[in-house]
């Protein structure tokens, strides 16, 4: 086989997160599932591999070792690197879609990239909400993974994910943080049940919400939270009696005592905490704030802020045990809420 033409069975992503080493091993483990490469035939050296990709010679070196270990390729001195087998099992290839970046989406990549195993190529690529990009991402990298890891929020457009995701073999497909209407067939997915989370964790604090006569939960207009949160917040709220608010537009709402503030977005959060500190209301005292999601500053602004967050760490945990243990299990993670000054 000429050079130039083994050269075209390889793609390296300098973007990607996978290690270019593992990227080229698995290209050529692809090449020879599909019968573009053939047992015995010859492949570069690492200079020539290294120089064409512009990668360093240790990166190729790191890639033929790999694949010797594997039994794929073999060695002769003075003769170079040859195919050797068909590998037994073929390499994991896993696509990951999340709707953007955020401290609580790193928890569940880490914990995901930590529990898959170090032989696993992952791709992630973030979609920024937006259903024509993910239809995108998604359909011109149908063929190209063995598994597919999404998080599907969207700001519009999402009333049709389903017909997306559908193209994608049930087998292949991992669900994360919410279940899809319509999405059909036997699949995995490690989910939050948005309603009955934050129901549940309110009535957790019901005995701190008691000096409280008013509940609002700052839900914009244009968001990609799903409005059962607000479905649970209202039946929490009419079963318990207290007053209640949905804003849509925290710089415009009247900050007064004896109510409570719930953000879901970091933004909103900040702005929240701003105006009230430019009052003499005291948080915790006559005003309470409760913030979605939990991250390392929350323990520490403002004494401690109350949060109400899924375990992010277990569902990338969980994620990875789907593909490890061709699971099509759908797991429902536990929400926690974490009290402190701020209520």
């Amino acid at each position: 086989m000429k050079r130039k033409d083994l050269y075209s069975f390889i793609d390296i992503n300098y973007y990607s997160a996978t290690p270019k080493y593992l990227q080229l091993a698995n290209a050529i483990i692809k090449a020879i599932e599909e019968g573009k490469l053939k047992i015995d035939e010859s492949l570069p050296s690492l200079n020539e591999l290294g120089d064409e990709f512009e990668i360093a010679r240790a990166t190729v070196e790191k890639s033929y070792k790999h694949l010797k270990r594997i039994g794929v390729i073999a060695s002769v001195p003075g003769k170079g690197y040859f195919i050797k087998g068909v590998p037994l099992n073929s390499p994991l290839k896993i696509l990951i879609l999340f709707n953007k970046l955020s401290p609580h989406k790193k928890i569940v990549y880490d914990a995901f990239v930590a529990n898959i195993g170090d032989t696993a190529s992952i791709d992630l690529f973030i979609y920024n909400n937006d259903f024509s990009f993910f239809k995108k991402l998604l359909t011109s990298r149908m063929n190209d993974y063995t598994h597919y890891v999404i998080l599907p929020h969207f700001m519009e457009g999402g009333a049709r994910v389903h017909e997306v995701i559908n193209t994608i073999p049930k087998n292949k497909l991992i669900l994360l943080d919410k279940l899809v209407p319509g999405v059909t067939g036997e699949f995995a997915a490690i989910y939050e049940n948005f309603e009955n989370d934050i129901y549940h964790a309110l009535e957790k604090a019901l005995e701190q919400l008691g000096k409280y006569h008013t509940l609002n939960i700052i839900f914009p207009e244009y968001t990609h939270f799903p409005i059962e949160i607000v479905t649970g917040f209202e039946r929490f709220c009419d079963e318990y009696a207290f007053k209640h608010h949905v804003i849509r537009n925290l710089k415009e709402a009247a900050i007064q005592p004896g109510e409570v503030f719930i953000t879901l977005m970091e933004d909103d959060l900040v702005v929240l905490v701003e105006r009230i500190l430019s009052t003499p209301l005291v948080v915790g005292k006559d005003v309470g704030v409760i913030s979605y999601n939990e991250s390392p500053l929350k323990k520490i602004i403002l004494n401690g802020i109350t949060t109400i967050s899924s375990d992010f760490q277990l569902m990338g945990e969980k994620a990875a045990a789907a593909i490890l243990h061709h699971s099509i299990e759908r797991e429902e993670i536990p929400f926690h809420i974490a009290l402190r000054s701020s209520l």
